[in-house]
């Protein structure tokens, strides 16, 4: 027996030590952004090399994290938001708490350039984008597979009720394009960020025109603040991860001072813990003057959306 126990002792530490973890991986839509400063800072810390896995929109994030549930792609997860946490709740991807890491508000962005040069009044209300004066002139994002869609959606039920119908069938008269997602829509097809594209009015965020100052101290773009819709942007331990104590530890790094402090300069969104902001944004990023909600969207998610789909697909 004295000669047996070290054998079997043996292969048991060393398969001990080869199970420990040395990495994280997170899942994230394709608009995550991170410095490389914050990564070496965080591997640093913990001793972990992390793994960043881009899934597209929201949506799709969320859809691709539901499919692989048996078998999970990540250890934890970053961007499902109050428009798709109620998918990721039914389909119990999760393990633990949804932690709160940014939020923003979805609203119009048109480009300030176009319409001055154009001589066109440009919209104070996303209820005007329907009126013969935008035609052909906004572009939008598919609810299906885009959180800021969804949450567009949401805002035109909650703040039209019945009529949310009508309201879609004459924006869709007014040949408004639909992309898959927001980077599409804002990066491609918005003649205000690239200044590439032939669509002046853009579905995006309060915050968007702070990336757009341009070198005379103005944006070129700006924002409609009223009746948007808040989001909040979640990270989260993905169960039956591979690494979950990892996952935590990166979950509270992207809480600390450090990460935070970066979160608007890097996404152009607001941090959910109160540290400095850019000075800019006091001028330029300044949050929706009035918001709209609907509590009961995870209830009527898939009705608006077969609605949605009857009219466009």
């Amino acid at each position: 027996m004295k000669k047996i126990f070290p054998l079997l002792l043996i292969p048991a530490v060393l398969a001990g030590c080869a199970s420990e973890p040395t990495n994280v991986r997170i899942a994230t839509h394709d608009s995550f952004a991170i410095s490389d400063e914050l990564i070496e800072s965080f591997e640093t810390e913990s001793g972990l090399e992390l793994e960043i896995i881009r899934l597209g929109d929201t949506g799709t994030l969320t859809n691709q994290l539901v499919l692989s549930k048996d078998e999970p792609i990540a250890d934890a997860f970053f961007g499902i938001d109050n428009t798709f946490r109620g998918v990721a709740e039914e389909n119990g991807i999760v393990e633990g708490d949804f932690t709160a890491i940014d939020y923003s508000d979805v609203c119009f962005n048109y480009d300030r350039y176009y319409f001055e040069d154009a001589g066109i009044t440009p919209p104070t209300s996303w209820k005007q984008l329907t009126d013969e004066s935008y035609k052909g002139l906004t572009v939008i994002t598919n609810p299906n597979s885009s959180s800021p869609g969804l949450a567009f959606l949401a805002s035109t039920v909650a703040a039209l009720g019945d009529d949310y119908e009508s309201y879609w069938q004459d924006l869709k008269a007014n040949e408004v394009l639909v992309t898959s997602g927001w980077e599409d829509a804002y990066f491609t097809e918005f003649s205000g960020s690239s200044g590439e594209g032939d669509y002046p009015i853009v579905l995006s965020y309060a915050s968007s025109p702070s990336a757009e100052v341009r070198d005379n101290g103005e944006s070129q773009t700006a924002a409609l603040l009223d009746d948007c819709f808040r989001q909040t942007e979640f990270a989260g331990v993905l169960a039956g991860s591979a690494n979950p104590a990892g996952a935590q530890e990166l979950i509270q790094f992207m809480l600390g001072e450090e990460f935070q402090s970066a979160v608007p300069e890097l996404m152009y969104v607001y941090p959910a813990t109160d540290v400095e902001l850019p000075e800019s944004w006091s001028e330029f990023a300044t949050p929706a003057e009035t918001t709209v909600d609907l509590p009961d969207l995870n209830q009527r998610r898939s009705e608006i959306l077969e609605t949605w789909d009857s009219i466009f697909e």
